[in-house]
C-alpha cells in the first residue's frame, strides 16, 4: 500500500516508519528531519529497533493509497487543504482531540477513518524517533459500524507489525481517548511530571475527575461511557506508559503551543452546550492558557 504519513513528528515518525517495513511510505514533515532521513534513512530505538528507508518530503505526494494524519489538532485545517492535492482514497486520522475527521472529510475526496494509537513515541533528533512504549492502534468508521475501508487499512498495519484492531464503536473510543488525553496531558504538563506519576494519591485526583467530567459530557451527547470506565482507561494508559513523557508536556517543555482548545477546551464548550459542569478542566485549561499566554507571547 502507498501511504503518506502527514505529521512527521513523534508518533507520525513512529507508525510511518514502522509501516515502511512492509509499504511504500512517504514521511510528510519539516526540515532537517526530512533531509536527515532523506540521507541516512530513519532510526527507530527503544522498544523497537530497526533502520527503515521511506520517502521523506515537505510536501505530501501527488498520489496515496492512504493519508495517515498525525499533525496537531490546531494544523487539521492546514494538513486538509495540503492534501486537497494528493489523490487519495482512504485517510486515517490518529490525532488528539475531537473534530479532526469531521473537517477532513468536508474537505478531502476520500473515506475518512477515526483512529486512536497508544504507542509511545520521542522524535530523539533528526532522523531518530523513540519507541517508549508498544501499544495498540485501533481504527474505525468516524461514526461507527463496519466498512471495507476500515478493514482494508487494517489490514495493511497489522501486515506491517503494528499492533492493531478494527473497532465498530469508535465514536465511543474517541471520547474515552478524550477523556484519557484530558486527564493525562493537562495534569503532566501543569505538573511537569511523567505518566506514571498520576498513580500516586494527588496526581490521580486531578487527573481522574477531569476523565470522569469528560465521561459526563459524552453521556450528555449519548454516548455510552461510564465514570469509572473512564477513570479505568486513564490509568491503564498511565501504567503502560509510566516512564512516557505527554505530548502536551513536551510541548511546554519545549515552549510550544499545547492542544489545549481541541482536548480540555472542547469539553468545557460540550458541556456548556449540553448542561454539564466540568470544573477540573476548566480549571485545567484556564492555566494551560495562562502558560500559554505568557510564554508563547513573550517569545
Amino acid at each position: 500500500m502507498d501511504i503518506a504519513v502527514f505529521g512527521a513528528g513523534s508518533l507520525g515518525s513512529l507508525l510511518g516508519g514502522l509501516l515502511a517495513r512492509e509499504h511504500a511510505v512517504t514521511l510528510v514533515g519539516r526540515d532537517p528531519h526530512v533531509s536527515r532521513v532523506q540521507a541516512d534513512g530513519l532510526r527507530i530505538e527503544g522498544a523497537v529497533e530497526t533502520t527503515v528507508f521511506p520517502d521523506a518530503d515537505t510536501e505530501p505526494p501527488t498520489e496515496a493509497d492512504l493519508a495517515v494524519v498525525c499533525v496537531k489538532s490546531f494544523d487539521t485545517d492546514e494538513a486538509a487543504t495540503a492534501l486537497t492535492g494528493t489523490d487519495l482514497e482512504w485517510c486515517l486520522s490518529l490525532q488528539n482531540g475531537m473534530g479532526n475527521e469531521e473537517l477532513l472529510a468536508d474537505r478531502l475526496d476520500a473515506t475518512v477513518l477515526a483512529g486512536t494509537c497508544t504507542y509511545g513515541a520521542m522524535l530523539e533528533s533528526p532522523g531518530v524517533v523513540r519507541c517508549t512504549g508498544v501499544g495498540e492502534t485501533v481504527l474505525g468508521p468516524r461514526k461507527g459500524g463496519h466498512s471495507e475501508a476500515a478493514d482494508r487499512v487494517g489490514a495493511a498495519f497489522a501486515d506491517a507489525g503494528v499492533v492493531t484492531a478494527v473497532a465498530a464503536d469508535m465514536p465511543r473510543r474517541l471520547w474515552e481517548k478524550l477523556s484519557v488525553n484530558a486527564g493525562i496531558n493537562a495534569t503532566t504538563a501543569l505538573a511537569d511530571i511523567d505518566n506514571g506519576a498520576l498513580l500516586g494519591a494527588d496526581a490521580n485526583a486531578v487527573a481522574t475527575t477531569a476523565a470522569r467530567e469528560v465521561a459526563a459530557v459524552a453521556r450528555a451527547d449519548g454516548v455510552d461511557l461510564s465514570a469509572d470506565d473512564a477513570a479505568a482507561a486513564l490509568e491503564a494508559v498511565a501504567d503502560a506508559t509510566a516512564e512516557n513523557t505527554s505530548s502536551m508536556r513536551q510541548d511546554v517543555l519545549a515552549g510550544r503551543r499545547t492542544e489545549v482548545d481541541a482536548i480540555n477546551g472542547y469539553v468545557i464548550d460540550r458541556g456548556e452546550e449540553l448542561g454539564v459542569d466540568v470544573p477540573v478542566n476548566t480549571t485545567l485549561a484556564r492555566l494551560l492558557r495562562a502558560w500559554e499566554t505568557a510564554h508563547l507571547e513573550a517569545n
